[in-house]
């Protein structure tokens, strides 16, 4: 039986990846911050068979000493503080787990891997590190210009795995693009709109709250990107890879095709501006090149924007009944 560590385990990405893995046969290890949350978890997604490690990423040693415990084969760090906007608002916290985190987590990779126990590495980097970027689409050559703390935190983070891939560690780094399930919490705007939509068309009425409706974002399916996670891993070498759709949406498509989705045509109607979910720097469009993952993994995207969204909408509905 396979052993595998997975940080963020309760996240979207770990929670996709957890039931991939646990289906595989592996024994899975989990990190986790809150032991009764994880227990809840585990017991609403039928994942009762991970392990539970209760770890702050800010905490190294920890961090170090449930790696060598664990002693994975394959170690997947999806853990950190996973909002651009709540980063503004805690910019040294972001930077403690996000990016000083997972110095912890290649440094205790590393010195399993030196004693003689060699484990591959994913890090699960992101397309804020691009920030304002020079060029468009995106690639694994675009220059790294952060524009957020979150942005910074990743771009560390990135920086640091290509740093410990140079000492001989198998450190593989996903940078993700936007990318959505029914797992995300109402804190992230996608399910934010899917939700107040599903509301609204429960009710026969109602706004929703939003921020910058022109913000173009790349977006895909999750369990895609989880996908690509798992191909870098067990990939012949440790490498760099985007992970993208290639095609770009307003804040403002989404919007419509969600309310188009639950029959409603006239969208705006039902939508407010509110400053106050406007974030003080905006990334430059974010759109990804991914034909080196689509060569070199096989890697590709399985649904359309709007299958995505329409899927987001169905299934809050679902839950209003």
């Amino acid at each position: 039986m396979r052993r595998t560590l997975v940080t963020g385990v309760t996240g979207q990405d770990g929670t996709i990846l957890a039931r991939r893995l646990v289906a595989e046969g592996h024994e899975v290890h989990g990190l986790v911050l809150d032991a009764d949350a994880a227990e809840a978890w585990a017991t609403a997604h039928e994942l009762e068979a991970v392990t539970r490690h209760t770890v702050d990423l800010a905490d190294p040693d920890a961090v170090c000493r449930v790696i060598a415990d664990v002693a994975p084969a394959e170690l997947y760090h999806l853990g950190g503080q996973s909002s651009v906007a709540a980063s503004w608002a805690d910019p040294l916290g972001t930077l403690a787990v996000t990016g000083l985190g997972a110095a912890a987590v290649f440094e205790g990779a590393h010195r399993l891997t030196e004693a003689g126990h060699p484990v591959r590495v994913v890090q699960a980097s992101s397309a804020e590190i691009f920030g304002r970027a020079e060029q468009s689409p995106q690639d694994e050559t675009t220059a790294i210009r952060p524009v957020s703390p979150y942005g910074a935190a990743k771009a560390t983070a990135h920086h640091l795995a290509h740093v410990y891939r140079e000492r001989g560690t198998f450190i593989a780094c996903a940078i993700l693009y936007n990318h959505e399930s029914t797992l995300r919490p109402e804190s992230f705007v996608t399910r934010k709109i899917t939700a107040g939509v599903a509301r609204i068309a429960h009710a026969g009425g109602g706004t929703l709250a939003l921020g910058n409706l022109d913000a173009q974002r790349d977006w895909g399916w999750a369990p895609d990107y989880v996908d690509a996670l798992v191909s870098a891993t067990r990939h012949t070498e440790a490498d760099d890879f985007v992970v993208a759709t290639g095609q770009t949406h307003t804040v403002a498509d989404f919007v419509r095709v969600a309310f188009a989705h639950a029959g409603i045509e006239d969208w705006r109607s039902h939508v407010t501006l509110d400053e106050r979910f406007v974030r003080p720097a905006e990334a430059s469009i974010q759109v990804g090149d991914a034909s080196k993952a689509r060569r070199v993994l096989g890697w590709a995207p399985t649904l359309t924007f709007e299958q995505i969204v329409g899927r987001m909408v169905d299934h809050d509905l679902a839950i209003i009944g």
